[in-house]
Order: C-alpha cells, then sequence, then structure tokens
C-alpha cells in the first residue's frame, strides 16, 4: 500500500496522482457499461458522464484555489514538461480539433485536412521560434512581453487589444461546443446549454487561475483522448479493418470511393439547403480546378501554422515550466501527445462514413426507407435538437444522398450510435467533447482576464494595486468575459470550424511578426511593432468583413477563413519599413534581445514583475 502513499510536494506525485485517476475514471466507465447491461437508459448514462467528469474537474479547481501572483498566473513555473504537454495538448484539442475536424473530413473531405497539417506544423515553429525564447524572458502574458519588449503602454495595449478579439473569438466556438454536446445530453435547448457549459467551465478557473487550470486540463486530457480512441479502435475492428485503423484505414477509403458514385455523393445536388447544415461531399481531393485547390490547401495550412504560433493561451502554457529547457521538451511532449489524435482523425471521419453508406453493414442509412430512417433513436434525438434533418425531396420514400443534412460539428458525438456501439461509448465521447471544449475555453478566458487584470489593470491603471485586489479583479473579467461569450456563442454566426478560423487569422494578423521579430530582429523598435500590430489587426478585419459580410470578391482565392494572409502581410510590410524609418531601440534593449536567445542562465523578468 506505500506505493499509494503521497510524500513530498505535490508536484513530486504528478504520476501516481494521475495514474489513480486515470484507474478511477476508467472503472467509472466499466460501471456504466454494467449498468447499462442491467437497463439503465442512455439518456441517464449520458447525464452521469458528463455530470462526473465535470464535478471532477471542478473538484480540481477548488484544490488548486491560490492567493499568490506567480500560482496564479503562471502555475508557480514548476509544471514539469510531460505534464505541461499534456496540459498544453488538452489545451490545444479544443471543440474544434475533437468535435468538429473530423466532423468537416467526413462531410468535404481532403480539403480539411489542412487543419490537421497547420496545427501540428504549428508547434514546429512555437519549437523553433517562440516557447523557448519567451519563457527565459520570465513574462507571465504575452502583452507583457511585447509591453517589455518594445516598450511604452500603447505597445501593450493593442497586444491586449489583439489578444481579446482572438481570444475571444476562439472562446465562443468552445461554449459553442459546449452547448452542442450539452443539449444532447441534457435534452435540453442549445442556447441553454451554452450556460451549462460555462458555468463548467467557470469552476474549473475561477479560484485557482493558471495552476487550476494546468491540473485540470492533464485530467481533461486523459478523458478526451481515451473518448476519441475508443470509438475508432472499436469500428475499425468491427468493420475488419484491423487493430490500428491509422494504418489502414486506406482500404475504408477506397470501398467509399467506390460506393461515392453509386450514390450520387458529389452529383446531387440538394434540392432545398438547410441553413447550418451539410449533405455529403466527396471524401477524396477531385480533379477539377486543382491549381485553385492546392492554393487553398496551402494558404489555409499557413494560416493555421502562423496562428497556431500567435496564440497567447497556447503561448501561456511555456510560461510555466521550471526552465528554457523544461520549455523546450515541453513543446515536443505537446506536440506527440496532440499527435495521438490527429493521426487518428481521418480514420475516424473515414470509418464513421463508412458506417452511413455502405449497404453492407447494418449501420447504413442512405438507400433505407426515411420511415425506417425517422424510427432509429439517434436520428430522431439528434433531430429533436436541432442538429440533424431528413427530407423526402423527391416524394419517393426512400432516403437518396442529398436528403441527409447535418451540421458537421455532431459527427464525432453522433460516431458512436452510427456505428450502433453501446451507449456507454456515447456517453464517453461525449465526456471527452466536453472535456476539449472546456479545457480550451479555460485557457482562453484565463489568457483574456490576466491580459487585462495584469496588462491593463495593473500595468497602466493601478501600479500599486495589491495582490488581493489584482486577483479579485482578474476573477471578475474572468466571469464577465465568459459570460459574453455564451450570449455571442448563443447566436451561432458561423460553425466551430470557422470561428476557430477566424481566431487564428486574427492572432496572425496583429501578433506573429511583433513576437517573431520582438525575439530574432534587435533593430526591431516601438513605432515598428505599433505599426505592424495596427495595420495588421486593421487590415486582417477590413478584408474579413469585405469578404463575409460585404460582398467582395476574395483575392486570389483568400476567402473568410484566410484572411490572416492578408492581415500578417501589411503587418510585416508595416513594421519593417516603420522600424527602419525610426530610430534603432537602445543598446539596453538590444542587449536584453541578444541575452533572450541564450539557451540558459537567468530569466530576464523578476518573478515578482
Amino acid at each position: 500500500m506505500s506505493w499509494f502513499r503521497l510524500q513530498g510536494r505535490f508536484v513530486d506525485n504528478l504520476s501516481k496522482i494521475y495514474i489513480l485517476y486515470t484507474g478511477g475514471f476508467l472503472v467509472f466507465v466499466a460501471l456504466m457499461a454494467a449498468l447499462e447491461q442491467a437497463g439503465l437508459g442512455a439518456d441517464t448514462i449520458g447525464i452521469l458522464f458528463v455530470a462526473f467528469t465535470i464535478v471532477i474537474y471542478a473538484l480540481i479547481g477548488w484544490l488548486s484555489r491560490t492567493m499568490q501572483v506567480d500560482a496564479y498566473y503562471v502555475a508557480g513555473r514548476e509544471v514539469p514538461p510531460v505534464f505541461n504537454g499534456m496540459a498544453t495538448a488538452a489545451d490545444w484539442m479544443s471543440g474544434a480539433s475533437f468535435v468538429a475536424m473530423a466532423g468537416g473530413v467526413y462531410m468535404a473531405g481532403h480539403p480539411y485536412l489542412a487543419f490537421v497539417v497547420g496545427w501540428t506544423g504549428g508547434y514546429v515553429l512555437v519549437a523553433v521560434l517562440m516557447a523557448p525564447y519567451l519563457r527565459k524572458f520570465g513574462c507571465y502574458t504575452v502583452p507583457d512581453f511585447i509591453g517589455t519588449r518594445y516598450g511604452g503602454n500603447t505597445s501593450r495595449l493593442l497586444a491586449v487589444l489583439v489578444l481579446v478579439i482572438a481570444s475571444f473569438t476562439y472562446v465562443t466556438a468552445q461554449i459553442d461546443a459546449t452547448g452542442t454536446i450539452a443539449s444532447r445530453v441534457l435534452q435540453i435547448p442549445y442556447a441553454v446549454g451554452v450556460w451549462f457549459g460555462l458555468l463548467g467551465i467557470l469552476l474549473c478557473s475561477m479560484l485557482g487561475g493558471m495552476r487550476a487550470v494546468t491540473w485540470t486540463q492533464v485530467a481533461q486530457y486523459i478523458v478526451l483522448i481515451i473518448a476519441y480512441l475508443v470509438p475508432v479502435f472499436w469500428m475499425s475492428i468491427k468493420q475488419d479493418f484491423g487493430w490500428f485503423p491509422q494504418f489502414v484505414y486506406g482500404d475504408a477509403v477506397a470501398r467509399i470511393q467506390e460506393l461515392e458514385p453509386l450514390l450520387g455523393v458529389g452529383t446531387l445536388k440538394p434540392a432545398q439547403p438547410v441553413p447550418g447544415m451539410s449533405a455529403l461531399t466527396t471524401l477524396h481531393a477531385t480533379p477539377g480546378d486543382s491549381t485553385m485547390a492546392a492554393w487553398k490547401f496551402v494558404t489555409l495550412v499557413a494560416c493555421m501554422m502562423l496562428g497556431t504560433a500567435s496564440l497567447p493561451h497556447i503561448l501561456m502554457r511555456y510560461f510555466t515550466t521550471p526552465s528554457v529547457r523544461a520549455a523546450r521538451s515541453s513543446v515536443a511532449w505537446s506536440l506527440f501527445f496532440i499527435t495521438l489524435l490527429y493521426f487518428t482523425a481521418p480514420a475516424l471521419a473515414t470509418l464513421t462514413k463508412l458506417q452511413v453508406l455502405d449497404p453492407n453493414l447494418a449501420t447504413s442509412i442512405i438507400g433505407k426507407s426515411i420511415a425506417d430512417v425517422n424510427a432509429l433513436e439517434w436520428i430522431q434525438k439528434w433531430a429533436a435538437v436541432g442538429m440533424l434533418r431528413v427530407t423526402d425531396a423527391n416524394g419517393d420514400g426512400i432516403l437518396q444522398i442529398n436528403e441527409f443534412f447535418m451540421r458537421a460539428d455532431i459527427v464525432v458525438l453522433a460516431t458512436p450510435e452510427i456505428a450502433g456501439l453501446p451507449y456507454v461509448v456515447s456517453g464517453l465521447v461525449a465526456a471527452g467533447g466536453m472535456a476539449a471544449a472546456m479545457s480550451t475555453a479555460d485557457g482562453l478566458l484565463l489568457a483574456i482576464a490576466n491580459a487585462l487584470s495584469h496588462d491593463l489593470y495593473y500595468k497602466i491603471i493601478d501600479p500599486k494595486a495589491e495582490t488581493r485586489k489584482r486577483l479579485l479583479v482578474a476573477r471578475i473579467l474572468l466571469f464577465g468575459i465568459g459570460a459574453a461569450g455564451a450570449l455571442v456563442a448563443s447566436l451561432q454566426l458561423t460553425g466551430i470550424l470557422g470561428a476557430v478560423a477566424w481566431a487564428f487569422c486574427f492572432a496572425m494578423s496583429g501578433l506573429f511578426f511583433p513576437l517573431v521579430l520582438g525575439v530574432w530582429w534587435k533593430r526591431a523598435n516601438r513605432p515598428g511593432a505599433i505599426a505592424g500590430m495596427a495595420v495588421g489587426l486593421g487590415v486582417g478585419s477590413w478584408y474579413l468583413y469585405m469578404v463575409k459580410f460585404a460582398g467582395m470578391t476574395p483575392w486570389i482565392g483568400l476567402d473568410d477563413l484566410r484572411f490572416g494572409i492578408v492581415g500578417a502581410s501589411a503587418s510585416l510590410v508595416a513594421m519593417v519599413v516603420v522600424t527602419l524609418m525610426t530610430e534603432a531601440p537602445d543598446a539596453e534593449t538590444q542587449a536584453m534581445v541578444d541575452e533572450v536567445r541564450i539557451p540558459s542562465g537567468q530569466t530576464i523578468l523578476g518573478s515578482t514583475h
């Protein structure tokens, strides 16, 4: 029994604590499976899964409460690389990654793999260009680095503005995901579900800040990765593709390519398109207009990569490690834990699509009687919450490919039901999706609240504010921003992936080049950084408005998901030109930049800044 005895500091016992936590969670899953066999209702199982996990997260948040500035803002800078990698992966595995990405591949195929490539590749930029050097700098927030590196309140304020716009756009997508999950599991309206999701998010982060969010995110990663992998392996074995679907789902793709022309996928257009929902299109790339398709793929990858390296809530995670070396190691672990999910997403989309299309599988619905399809429990329940619709446009009573519509955001959540798996797997996936959305929302809300409380309130408005007052302001801001995010999410202005792409484009438009050049070009100065942030954000926002809302034809295929290319280009030009036209930074600042790039030694800023 001595193995179960915890000795020393909390961080010295992390392995034991999370092994016990994982074992306890697996026991809970087994208990739910046994209760399902004993006759417990599906709705009750779903509620218990979500409630159990949220209670655990809230408990971790409560136990991690703190009134110490270092603990609240950067988790005391004592998070080991492996666990910071897990926390970062959870922070990163948003509703877009868990809930919506595979849905995009399921609905439209190859073009959506740009998200996988871009998000994964973005961590290479983080490792090479950003994380170790920002950790060496010793800041609390991204605007803290901008404000100290370039000097002056204007640069700090502009960095806060970009952070708030990008992070708020992103957080609405996460609250959207929690609303989608809560509406299905709890059988409540979506508009109510977003507020339920917000409550769980705030319980995790309000009292303990970054310390609470870090240990909660490690727990959430364990839940979400188990929840994502289980149905994929189960479907692969069930469809005779073997134990490792990530390596063999090419056979499933070939089978889908055989079925698509027979079913009219990509040729039968919806007679009456349903707003907010999609009909199936081809899983593979189409030969027409290949040059433009390749350009769109590459530019979306670029937006996701540069956006990843600009996201404040991700960069903040590397402020929590004990050293510069640990920050670099932490990026590698982050990429490993993220790859576990991203490598699986295309397989999940492919196997789920085959479940719907292949007439040799009992779960297929295309070509079946519409009355029989409407009688399916999963069809009824997702339709009841407005996520799915079956029509009979030609009146023949048989479901055609262009008569079945659903939101791409529900594909992963509905996969266990589509595949006819036990409902305990559906409850597990719902808990995983909720964990993914909550973990990212926690990080985003904390990034916004910390920037406003530390960089705006403490650094500019009230530099003499005592610790208790600073943290009280941070918590009030956390609550207010979360409520605003839930309100905007309830309007459903765009899908989850669309909102995420906008957030990445806002971040790269305003922050990418001021951050990168702040580390790698010591000649970069305050006027240049101000011009880069203001022009990048301004031009990017203008282009988004013109393309999305004013009817302007996109330049060379750069639509509203890719406006970051325009914004970041303008930012780079403005920053370089203005920097070269104005006076170089003083010798002290240039020496500081040289010191930042040395991967050893003391941090630039003291721990009490």
